[in-house]
């Protein structure tokens, strides 16, 4: 954002003054007057001018005037030799400064000018030169006793011969050749234009401008140093005074330790062992294990155990960091997370703890009891499950054995009731008698036939084989009835058998029950024994002997960046806020 410049622009006119005329005799390439003459410049140490130099005399000092005011003769200001005399001195090419001192020498001697010319002229018509040192030494010193100026002296009132010298005191000494010399032709003055005046006055405004925005930098910078030493340097170096002459030492207790589990079976199926060893078979139980230490739940078995809360109420710890005596639970439970931090590494599977505590022993036993506590939970995290599967098998195992119990003593109640060992055996008996009486009557009736087959059968042999035939053909009738029909007293051998191999199926059906139930049983145990979960530890808490905090110097050089980092945005925010407004 840059700032216009502003600057204002004055069209002076230079006062016009007459011409000179040309020195008679003067050539195109004559050299001209530089106004000093003959003035001797050098010091009273150097050497003394040549002899030549010597004799010449120096000119008369003009008289200086007699009183402090002085009777010059008035002219009219349209007299030619006014006009001439003003010519002249015109021509001489005095400055504006030199004008300007002899308008206030006369205006000091009581002179009625008309303009700087005529002041030039009326003094030395009255014998005063306003160029030289004595004239202005004589007008401040009329200025600082607040008198009339005092008479100059002259030439004939001088009886040491100095020339009109002033008194020793009361003017700079004159050296050797200082004279008044006034130029007696110059070059023409080359005023400059409208244009260049304006240029000159822009550069001025521009060089008064540049000077002002320097000054404004130069404030702005001196603010902006005031504001971070305010905001920024003075907190961090209270920060750093608290860090490295107030704040307590701290011993801090590092401890690693990893959950493993047991090894999965070897015919557990094809993806059984892929993730076993890995931080991915643990993960759940690692990230419990580290919310049950960071809990409430630690913080006041630690404190009924081994007292945290007082350990931090004692005088030892800096006002800062002390708990008060009646501190809330929350207060505390806020010290226990900064001082007790638990962090897991998942592609690891390590869980890192860190104990902070004002004495090392105390850290180590701290650290030693949140390690039992670990024990305590991941034994907890499984054990419902294991229990809960091993109570499932052993149910289903218990009661497959008391239903084969039950179907075996309704078998043997059975075989005792119908008096039947076995139902094959008493039908392969029954079919036994019935094969044998069926071949001893096949062979009756063949001797049978045989007689009959003579012309005269002999009655008497006959008879005895036909009631043999019809004797083996009731015997296998109520062989036959036996196996098949019922009576009064006893069941049929069908209806025995039929209910002696439902029961022998129902003790068989029992019995691989009993197998599957078993062999459940035994497989719940062995996903019970993969369920386990050990804390194995692989950095034991061992108690420093040296602080390891506070970290002043890190801690000085956080505090420097926050407090930067917040100055530096709250200063943004304003500035937009006040580019906004000003838009």
């Amino acid at each position: 954002m840059t700032t216009p410049p502003k600057a204002t622009r004055f069209h002076i006119r230079p006062p016009e003054r007459p011409t000179p005329p040309p020195a008679e005799g003067a050539g195109m390439f004559d050299t001209q007057d530089d106004g000093f003459a003959g003035m001797d410049f050098r010091r009273p140490d150097a050497p003394a001018p040549s002899a030549t130099a010597a004799a010449a005399p120096a000119p008369p000092e003009p008289p200086r005037a007699a009183a402090s005011v002085l009777k010059v003769p008035r002219a009219s200001a349209a007299d030619p030799g006014v006009e001439a005399d003003l010519s002249a001195i015109a021509a001489e090419g005095l400055t504006g400064r030199q004008l300007r001192r002899a308008r206030m020498i006369a205006q000091q001697h009581g002179l009625s000018v008309t303009s700087d010319l005529d002041a030039v002229r009326q003094l030395r018509l009255a014998g005063i030169d306003p160029f030289t040192r004595g004239s202005l030494l004589n007008m401040v010193t009329s200025r600082l006793t607040g008198g009339a100026a005092a008479p100059a002296p002259t030439p004939e009132a001088d009886p040491a011969g100095n020339g009109g010298a002033p008194p020793p005191g009361r003017e700079l000494a004159r050296l050797p050749g200082d004279v008044v010399q006034l130029p007696q032709k110059a070059r023409p003055l080359a005023l400059p234009s409208t244009e260049q005046r304006a240029d000159v006055t822009q550069a001025g405004e521009i060089l008064r401008m540049q000077q002002d925005i320097a000054r404004r930098r130069r404030r702005r910078l001196a603010l902006l140093a005031t504001r971070l030493i305010a905001f920024v340097l003075l907190p961090t170096m209270l920060a750093g005074w608290y860090f490295y002459q107030m704040a307590t030492p701290m011993f801090a207790t590092r401890t690693e330790f990893v959950i493993q589990q047991a090894a999965p079976a070897a015919g557990a199926g094809q993806l059984g062992g892929l993730f076993s060893g890995t931080a991915m078979a643990t993960s759940q139980d690692s990230i419990a294990v580290q919310g049950y230490l960071q809990s409430r739940e630690a913080m006041l078995r630690l404190e009924e155990d081994v007292g945290f809360r007082a350990h931090f109420q004692s005088e030892m710890i800096d006002p800062l960091q002390r708990l008060e005596p009646d501190a809330s639970l929350e207060a505390a439970y806020k010290v226990y997370r900064n001082f007790v931090k638990i962090s897991y590494d998942p592609t690891e599977g390590l869980i890192r703890m860190e104990v902070i505590a004002a004495d090392p022993a105390v850290a180590a036993q701290w650290a030693n009891q949140l390690i039992a506590y670990a024990e305590e939970q991941v034994d907890h995290l499984t054990q419902r499950l294991r229990a809960d599967q091993m109570k499932d098998a052993q149910t289903g195992y218990d009661d497959a054995q008391v239903a084969l119990a039950t179907s075996q003593r309704e078998l043997i109640e059975l075989q005792e009731r119908f008096k039947v060992i076995s139902s094959e055996t008493e039908v392969g008996l029954l079919t036994g008698q019935i094969s044998t009486l069926e071949a001893q009557l096949t062979q009756e009736r063949l001797s049978l036939a045989q007689m009959q087959a003579n012309e005269n059968p002999n009655q008497a042999r006959m008879e005895p084989v036909l009631r043999r035939i019809a004797t083996l053909e009731s015997e296998i009738a109520s062989i036959r009835a036996k196996m098949t029909g019922s009576s009064a007293g006893s069941s049929s051998l069908a209806q025995v058998q039929g209910e002696l191999l439902v029961a022998q199926a129902d003790l068989q059906t029992r019995q691989m029950i009993l197998a599957q139930a078993l062999q459940s049983m035994e497989t719940s145990r062995v996903e019970a024994n993969r369920q386990v979960r050990y804390l194995s530890l692989s950095v034991r808490p061992i108690p420093p002997d040296a602080p390891t905090y506070p970290r002043a110097f890190e801690n000085t050089a956080v505090t420097l960046l926050i407090m930067l980092g917040i100055y530096l945005m709250v200063s943004m925010t304003a500035a937009i806020l006040r580019e906004q407004v000003s838009a």
